[in-house]
């Protein structure tokens, strides 16, 4: 499955839960709360302070 900045940070962790060591890699540590399960990782990067195309090809590795 390829991961898009669109998708949201609880997609991810529901169809691809291997992923979530690297969103915490990039100091995203609330990948469970309510906010993360309808913000996208476009979003939560700027959140973050991160660069979403870093993280995307890290979560595609």
């Amino acid at each position: 499955m390829m991961i898009t900045k669109d998708m949201t940070i609880g997609e991810v962790v529901r169809t691809a839960p291997e992923k979530v060591a690297t969103l915490m890699e990039f100091g995203m540590g609330c990948v469970g709360c309510p906010s993360a399960q309808a913000e996208t990782i476009e979003e939560a990067a700027m959140v973050h302070g991160l660069d979403v195309n870093a993280l995307i090809e890290a979560l595609n590795k």
